[in-house]
């Protein structure tokens, strides 16, 4: 009888929880689709200008309510392009905001443009 019953307690919680978390979550998605104000193109890194690499670099910016970025966290990309996205990221400027938000960028780099 008492396994059951943590059964019971356990789902009841779960009923209740799961939803309240995914609410806030997509919440939170929705307020993070602030505008940039000001783009910082980044610096092709040599050595991908010299092995012709292309490819787009995901970047998570954590961006303060005066538009500043506070932090960038390179969630996806080739190495070598990596770290000139990040750096060209935190140059960048979002429209003001009532509090911190997470934006997700993507920085193309083609060597032919």
């Amino acid at each position: 009888m008492h396994r059951h019953a943590a059964r019971f307690v356990l789902l009841f919680c779960w009923i209740i929880f799961i939803p309240l978390v995914c609410a806030q979550e997509t919440a939170q998605q929705a307020e993070a689709s602030r505008r940039v104000v000001s783009r910082v193109s980044p610096e092709y890194p040599a050595v991908a200008l010299t092995m012709r690499l292309a490819g787009t670099v995901k970047v998570e910016a954590v961006v303060q309510p005066n538009g500043t970025v506070k932090e960038v966290e390179i969630k996806g990309g080739h190495p070598v392009l990596a770290k000139a996205a990040a750096i060209a990221v935190r140059k960048w400027r979002w429209a003001p905001s009532g509090h911190e938000t997470k934006e997700l960028v993507e920085v193309r780099f083609d060597p032919n443009q």
